[in-house]
């Protein structure tokens, strides 16, 4: 995920909210998209946290 590295932003961070929420949105898009070509069963056996996190990113996932 580059674009959460580069030093400018779409919508800035410091404007309240809407600026933290791009990036959120951006990464479980990205999180949605592994988990669709991968599979879920792949994700399983890789996720290094914990069941939990793990159940949340596969829900967001849907």
């Amino acid at each position: 995920m580059p674009y959460l590295a580069l030093p400018f932003d779409l919508v800035p961070d410091f404007i309240p909210v809407i600026g933290q929420l791009d990036d959120a949105l951006l990464v479980a898009g990205a999180l949605a998209y592994v988990v669709r070509v991968a599979g879920r069963d792949v994700v399983r056996q890789l996720w290094p946290g914990d069941e939990r996190g793990l159940r949340i990113v596969l829900a967001l996932a849907r």
